[in-house]
């Protein structure tokens, strides 16, 4: 699934194509996504972009009108750009045609993904309305993490993949900040020093700050909005590297599943 890097990976790739241009015809071609394409996302037609933004795994294409455009990539989903004539790929499902003549297109094998219609502000949409501060925000801090894990007993890594904690900290980057924290996954959340999470927020900013830079990480599906991969999985130092040596102690790295999810670490430098 495309994590918090990968959805900056695509806000970066089609901003520069849809920012300031007119949407001048949405074509729907598949409306059971995850959730049914409803028709107010026709709004968009004839409106000027004014600005994309991301929030969380969310990307948000506001109009000159109120309101805008809201698309979440799901577990397959992409979006690229190509002329308005390119013939439809068999999972493309809708498209963004520009009076430029180009067009943002997005192709979704598993039909995972949305697209819907969100009204000023964003953030009293129903998806967005319960979420936690950005990462890579002042707002979030090892200060904010402690706070909010006072008596909880559930594993950490579960803590700091909740939405309403902290968004944007998938399955993949929470593994890797919990091995470069030196914590192990299935510590308690409420058994963690303030100290030990200012490690942890510290952690998810680096790990997070670098995904972005080498375009995200491609394991089965991701592509940037170039049709490109992302480069960062050659980086990663715990995920999908079970029995293979840890690389500051050399011992053999574990897979758990934790939370119906599969967790990568090391036991001897996590605890």
């Amino acid at each position: 699934m495309p994590e918090l890097p990968e959805v900056e990976t695509t806000l970066r790739g089609v901003e520069p194509t849809l920012s300031g241009h007119v949407i001048q015809q949405v074509i729907l071609r598949n409306r059971s996504l995850r959730w049914p394409v409803t028709d107010d996302v026709l709004q968009a037609e004839g409106q000027r972009v004014s600005h994309c933004r991301r929030r969380a795994k969310y990307l948000l294409i506001g109009v000159q009108a109120s309101g805008g455009l809201l698309i979440h990539l799901g577990m397959s989903g992409s979006l690229r750009i190509c002329d308005a004539h390119e013939a439809p790929l068999k999972h493309d499902h809708f498209d963004l045609l520009l009076e430029t003549g180009k067009c943002v297109r997005f192709n979704d094998p598993r039909r995972f993904g949305a697209f819907a219609w969100w009204t000023e502000p964003a953030e009293n949409h129903p998806l967005l309305r319960h979420l936690g501060p950005e990462p890579l925000s002042a707002e979030f801090s090892g200060a904010h993490l402690w706070k909010n894990s006072r008596g909880r007993k559930g594993p950490v890594k579960n803590f700091i993949m909740d939405g309403k904690i902290v968004v944007g900290v998938g399955n993949i980057y929470a593994s890797e900040a919990l091995f470069m924290a030196g914590i192990h996954p299935r510590r308690a959340a409420g058994r963690i020093s303030i100290a030990r999470y200012e490690a942890l927020a510290a952690a998810i900013q680096d790990v997070l700050s670098r995904a972005i830079r080498h375009g995200g990480t491609t394991l089965r599906d991701f592509l940037n909005s170039d049709g490109k991969p992302g480069y960062f999985a050659q980086e990663l130092l715990v995920y999908e590297r079970a029995g293979q040596p840890c690389f500051q102690c050399q011992a053999p790295l574990k897979r758990k599943v934790i939370g119906q999810r599969s967790s990568y670490y090391c036991a001897v430098c996590q605890r």
